[in-house]
């Protein structure tokens, strides 16, 4: 996932792991939707948006590879993922359909 390493279970996509050439936005990027953010942030005070993805709010967070806490955080990370925790984890759109180029013969 665009240079990333997306971890689903099931069907759901839960986690991205992000670690690429001074880039503020490596780390664990959790799958989850604006409602859940506050709650979330009080188990993970380092985590926000991903300035990549734009100025406005998204449902994708990043525990930061360089806060103080990242190992830990990403572990509770993993711990709730592992659980089965409601906030983390989403069924990815369905992609469109493309039409397929026909081949002329020549």
């Amino acid at each position: 996932m665009f240079g990333s390493l997306a971890i689903y279970v099931g069907d759901k996509i839960v986690l991205v792991l992000r670690d690429r050439k001074n880039d503020p936005d490596n780390g664990v990027w959790l799958a989850t939707t604006e409602e859940h953010h506050r709650s979330l942030r009080r188990e993970f005070p380092s985590m926000r948006s991903i300035s990549i993805l734009g100025g406005a709010v998204t449902g994708w967070q990043v525990l930061p590879a360089d806060a103080a806490d990242f190992e830990e955080a990403a572990l509770h990370a993993c711990e709730l993922v592992v659980t089965g925790d409601p906030r983390i984890g989403k069924v990815p759109k369905p992609r469109p359909v493309r039409a397929k180029k026909r081949k002329t013969r020549r």
